[in-house]
């Protein structure tokens, strides 16, 4: 076997390597067999002592470590085709078109900050958004709010005020 001259923190970085492998590879123990007992007879005599149903605590995983049937995992949105991100995208540059000279003009980011917005209100196309589901770490409210106004301008976005809380329903380009 050829030996290497190692660094000292090689030497225990390699090492912990060679621990964890071998934790991994090792079989885990075999589950706690759950005691039944509801009734035990002792050897002395012909007394009968009643106890309590014990069992083994189990974890909310199966023995495959995968989780229980009972606990779902949230999903995400579900991923789309390359055909449909490329209609998406023509949609939007059509809605960006209908907007005023400042979202197509001089300000990329205006523009980007609008197609964020607007591809927020098509997620949720079926109920209404709020303002706050649309602000993003690089979107602010404040722009936020801009491409809004503009949107419900172009009658493209409808405001709803009717419960008390301001919601946007997308309603498209008007024909």
């Amino acid at each position: 076997m050829h030996r290497m001259n190692w660094q000292p923190e090689e030497q225990e970085d390699a090492l912990a390597a060679m621990a964890a492998l071998k934790a991994a590879q090792a079989s885990p123990p075999p589950p706690e067999p759950a005691v039944d007992q509801t009734h035990v007879t002792s050897e002395l005599g012909n007394d009968t002592t009643f106890a309590a149903n014990t069992t083994a605590t189990t974890s909310n995983t199966n023995a495959s470590g995968q989780p229980a049937k009972g606990i779902t995992k949230k999903k995400g949105k579900p991923k789309m085709t390359v055909r449909e991100k490329r209609e998406r995208a023509l949609a939007i540059d059509k809605v960006i078109s209908a907007l005023p000279l400042e979202f197509r003009g001089n300000d990329p980011k205006l523009r980007s900050h609008a197609e964020t917005v607007i591809e927020g209100l098509l997620d949720r196309e079926g109920r209404g958004v709020g303002i706050l589901e649309l602000v993003k770490p690089d979107v602010s409210q404040a722009r936020v709010n801009k491409c809004l106004i503009a949107l419900v301008n172009r009658k493209i976005v409808r405001k709803d005020n009717s419960t008390g809380v301001v919601l946007y329903h997308w309603q498209g380009l008007p024909t």
